[in-house]
């Protein structure tokens, strides 16, 4: 079956999780993507998070589809080798920090000498210019620098960090969409070039209202907690035998919510006319919605408004959302054989595409297991192959 990136080559400098996420959406979508890796332990991943079998199955999920070439990147061999791939390369991405790549001999008039259609792209926690492109930075340190943990939590409770890794795959995911991007704009121009998706950058943008009120008034938003920052009510609400998420987003939606639960009346009360007196007078609006929802449990609550074209849901953990029948309808948990560790489970493709869409092709690889074969497939020379410190492991 065809798939979108099929023929592209992607020469995957990246390690731990921004970067192999990025280059996991291209496999995903038919790039042949090469992960060189250091000699030694290769990507610190490899032995992260659960292991079953001796495979970390954090590793295994965001390196499928991927091929892995051990090069030695600190030795004159090896960054021959790897000049010798990107002159064949589509696509280059790296997660070091801003000049790194330069050091290493790589800067953008080199890159620009072994291939001019080379598409270079660099993920890294600030941007490549600006005060802080040197420093260091880690998805819990952007969560924070970013304004992000500052509207998470309760009110009175201290700034709050997502559970996810969130600005690592946002930036990963803005990197993949402009490098399909810059691929397009080849076709055009007849040459590749540079893409940057900085972590702090890539959170911000998903700021929504949050960013546009501030800019509107010059107030920061609070933490409220489950509530809805500019709309009332929306939120956590609770039932006979547990809570349920409730999300009444316009005026039309939120009638037919009072209505199911009797309640459509207290419209006509002064205190919630208008969203922004509901807004003042929460609470209030709350404590009778939550009256209202105890004369029943959190399945028949849900099944009644969503049967009312109220969005609800009930608050399910990670393992219950992994078994949820609409997930796995969706196909987002598959599983492929790892060739002497068995069946591993993975999280699906997001994105569907009727024609041409994502497929499993390849586990997660061992360390340094294509060497000799990528090296061959890509025309590097068999002189050059005995002179490297090229290892398969």
């Amino acid at each position: 079956m065809p798939t979108p990136l099929n023929g592209i080559r992607v020469v995957d400098l990246t390690r731990i999780l921004s970067g192999p996420f990025c280059t996991m959406l291209l496999g995903d979508m038919g790039a042949d993507v090469v992960k060189v890796e250091a000699p030694g332990e290769g990507d610190p991943i490899r032995h992260a998070g659960a292991a079953v079998e001796g495979l970390s199955w954090y590793f295994a999920a965001f390196n499928r589809n991927k091929r892995s070439v051990v090069l030695d990147l600190r030795a004159p061999e090896g960054r021959e080798v790897l000049a010798g791939l990107l002159g064949q390369a589509d696509v280059l991405v790296e997660n070091f920090r801003p000049g790194v790549l330069a050091e290493m001999g790589f800067d953008d008039a080199r890159l620009q000498a072994l291939n001019p259609r080379l598409v270079v792209a660099s993920i890294n926690g600030y941007g490549a210019s600006g005060p802080y492109a040197d420093r260091p930075a880690f998805d819990f340190v952007i969560q924070a620098m970013s304004g992000f943990m500052s509207v998470n939590g309760k009110p009175d409770d201290a700034p709050l960090r997502s559970g996810l890794p969130i600005t690592d795959l946002v930036a990963g995911l803005y990197a993949a969409f402009g490098i399909v991007n810059a691929l397009h704009a080849r076709h055009h121009t007849g040459r590749g070039q540079r893409v940057e998706a900085a972590m702090m950058n890539g959170i911000m943008s998903m700021f929504a209202y949050l960013a546009s009120d501030y800019l509107a008034t010059g107030v920061s938003p609070v933490r409220c907690g489950n509530d809805h920052p500019i709309t009332a009510p929306y939120g956590l609400f609770h039932t006979a035998d547990g809570v349920i998420a409730v999300a009444p987003s316009t005026e039309a939606i939120l009638r037919r919510f009072l209505r199911e639960l009797a309640l459509e009346h207290v419209l006509e009360d002064t205190r919630f006319q208008t969203n922004n007196l509901r807004m003042r007078n929460r609470a209030d609006l709350d404590a009778l919605i939550n009256a209202q929802l105890q004369s029943d449990g959190q399945e028949n609550w849900v099944r009644r408004l969503n049967k009312a074209g109220v969005p609800c849901g009930l608050v399910q953990d990670i393992g219950q959302a992994l078994s949820d029948p609409q997930v796995l309808h969706q196909e987002m948990v598959v599983e492929m054989e790892h060739p002497g560790h068995g069946p591993v489970r993975m999280l699906g493709f997001p994105v569907k595409l009727s024609d041409t869409p994502c497929q499993l092709r390849y586990p997660a690889p061992p360390h340094g297991a294509h060497t000799q074969q990528v090296l061959q497939d890509w025309n590097i020379a068999a002189a050059t192959l005995q002179t490297t410190s090229v290892t398969t492991e």
